[in-house]
């Protein structure tokens, strides 16, 4: 992919995602930034704009909050922009214009910008580069000024990042008399490539590569700064070089190791770095580290990390259902890696993950109404256990409305506010559609509008309008669980095997014309799906699917003790259409099961147990959690 597919040239008008993102732009974002303005009584306190306003000396006060504190502010400004390319809204402009000029008046005289040490502690700046997050937060603002101009076309917030960026570069780098330091939470990599693809600077390019190039030269880095400063933000901060992926060069690292979100970001960063700069060798080293976080690190609803402890890793196959940290960041960044690996080469596995972490390990982060979300994302819960016991307080059964560190809310808001960058792309002569969104997409060679039922349903249409040129060709995925399909131009039933090539997508070449119409269409059938017997937690088990989506078994549609509950091997299953309730227009999994059951209560018997004939039902994992509290579980014995 040779250029970055604009936001503004895909709007989505799509019945299931165009509902999302309305929900996005009218509830999700002006609540978010009520509670960032500390206006919704009951909730976790933010002060995140409070901050800023004390920092630029329009009110007296005390910094609060997390350290990154600011990146909610970036974040949210970030959707903000997203959702002002694809649904303007002159109000909501004005307030987000409103901040930024706050922002800018927080901003000091050499560039610098963050609440936290402006407000708090002046004298130790760029002292602490593995827990303050001064780089964290710097790059978050960097991809919202960028994001904003893009949006809106002004530039006064671009013009204050450029000004971080130059200040960063003034203290930190590989020059004599610099700091030759490495942010503990990579971020900046990205906002820093970004800025360079609009302002054309070479020194964030440069820059952005000494970042990606440094981490892991000295793998004591940390431990040494930390020495030479004297103090400490944490009591309980890691020295462990695999938790911040700084135990060796980039290029070296063969698995996932550490912070799943910090990780997610450095490979994101590496990619794009590889493909601006067309650097083969870091290419392959995020070949290889996509290769161990996907196959064997990766739950089935895409989500990542496994320990609460770290957030992060642990080894391979070790995949627990109901101790998983999973966390919501964790899947946008690997949704973010994916579709820079995309960039560097077209191949259905990368899409086939950005697909199935959007549906299964992003959209779960958020509540069907907006107003709450699940910072961790576990595949089984148990009422009276999860969120209670010692190793299970942190999976919650219910979504909060907010968190004090409250990275994951405005991170689904921004993501799910830009998917139409995700759809599409273009190169040489080729429109590629990675997932299938309907909606209307301009390009160079032709106006693509797009019909689909998706993900209910197998049957999209691509009707071409205003062709701008007639040789070009289509190249669309065929996902990796459709076994057959058929392809329809103007009608006719085209041969599909000439047409499909290695890399996973039909290619169709032809001279086109307005009002050509190409028809995809393929079966949805219930999937079961089986786990690699190395994953202990899931022996004897198995998983429904049915297109894009994971399903998951609740309470409230089969009754207490879910875990008594088996999946027959001659189970046949229906698909209906939920048409009232919360869950109107879900499309559910019903089917007869069995529960077995104990005769006695004694804990332990030497007879078998009881078995008796039950209807069972599966809903969509992303729809969990929105009836109350409740056991919930992905992967179910079969028997």
């Amino acid at each position: 992919m040779e250029n970055e597919f604009e936001l503004k040239r895909y709007k989505i008008t799509d019945e299931f995602w165009s509902s999302r993102q309305q929900l996005i732009t009218k509830t999700v974002i002006p609540y978010q930034e009520k509670v960032l303005n500390d206006e919704i009584p009951g909730i976790e306190k933010s002060h995140a704009l409070a901050n800023f306003r004390i920092a630029a000396g329009m009110e007296k006060g005390e910094f609060y909050g997390m350290v990154f504190q600011d990146s909610d502010v970036a974040k949210w400004l970030e959707a903000v922009a997203y959702s002002l390319a694809i649904s303007p809204d002159i109000a909501l402009e004005k307030r987000a214009d409103e901040i930024i000029d706050i922002i800018a008046k927080s901003q000091q005289e050499d560039g610098y910008l963050d609440t936290y040490f402006i407000i708090k502690e002046p004298g130790q700046k760029f002292q602490n580069l593995q827990e303050c997050h001064e780089l964290y937060c710097a790059g978050h603002m960097m991809e919202a000024s960028v994001a904003y101009y893009e949006a809106t076309g002004k530039d006064t917030f671009l013009k204050v990042m450029q000004k971080v960026a130059d200040c960063i570069d003034r203290n930190i780098g590989p020059e004599e008399g610099k700091i030759h330091g490495i942010p503990g939470h990579e971020e900046i990599e990205i906002g820093l490539l970004r800025m360079y693809r609009v302002c054309v600077n070479p020194r964030y390019l440069e820059l952005a590569a000494y970042f990606i190039n440094q981490r892991g030269i000295n793998p004591e880095y940390f431990a040494q700064e930390t020495e030479k400063r004297g103090w400490i933000q944490w009591l309980d901060s890691p020295h462990d070089a695999q938790y911040n992926q700084s135990y060796a060069p980039v290029r070296q690292q063969k698995e996932g190791k550490g912070h799943s979100v910090r990780a997610m970001y450095l490979y994101t960063g590496m990619a794009d770095y590889a493909k601006i700069s067309g650097d083969e060798s870091l290419a392959d080293a995020c070949e290889t580290l996509w290769s161990n976080v996907t196959g064997k690190q990766m739950y089935l609803t895409g989500s990542i990390g496994q320990a609460a402890q770290w957030e992060g890793f642990t080894q391979d196959y070790d995949l627990p259902n109901d101790t998983v940290y999973a966390e919501t960041c964790a899947a946008i960044g690997l949704m973010m890696f994916a579709h820079r690996m995309l960039k560097i080469h077209i191949d259905r596995k990368y899409a086939d993950v950005m697909e199935r972490v959007l549906y299964n390990g992003i959209l779960p982060g958020m509540q069907l109404d907006g107003k709450r979300f699940f910072y961790v994302n576990p595949l089984e819960v148990n009422p009276g256990v999860s969120g209670k016991l010692p190793g299970y307080k942190h999976v919650l059964t219910e979504r909060p409305e907010w968190f004090p560190c409250a990275c994951c809310p405005p991170n689904v808001a921004r993501l799910i506010a830009s998917l139409g960058k995700y759809v599409c792309d273009e190169a040489d002569g080729t429109i590629y559609f990675h997932l299938f969104m309907g909606g209307t997409a301009e390009f160079e060679v032709a106006t693509v509008r797009v019909e689909s039922d998706y993900p209910w349903k197998g049957h999209i249409c691509f009707i071409l309008k205003q062709c701008r040129k007639n040789l070009f060709s289509l190249a669309i995925r065929i996902p990796s669980y459709v076994k057959e399909f058929t392809v329809y131009v103007n009608g006719k039933c085209m041969p599909t095997e000439e047409h499909l090539k290695k890399d996973g997508y039909l290619y169709l070449s032809r001279e086109w014309e307005n009002e050509d119409n190409i028809t995809f269409d393929f079966e949805m059938p219930v999937r079961r799906t089986y786990c690699n017997p190395l994953v202990r937690a899931n022996e004897n088990c198995v998983a429904l699917q049915r297109g894009p989506l994971v399903y998951c078994f609740e309470e409230v549609d089969n009754g207490k003790n879910i875990q008594e509950l088996r999946i027959p091997e001659n189970a046949e299953f229906y698909i209906k259409q939920i048409t009232d309730g919360t869950l109107a227009d879900i499309y559910a999994i019903d089917f007869d099961g069995i529960r077995k059951v104990a005769a006695q209560e004694e804990l332990y018997f030497e007879t078998k147990l009881e078995e008796k004939m039950v209807p069972m039902r599966a809903v969509p994992y992303f729809t969990w959690g929105n009836r109350g509290e409740n056991q919930m579980r992905v992967w179910m014995p079969e028997t």
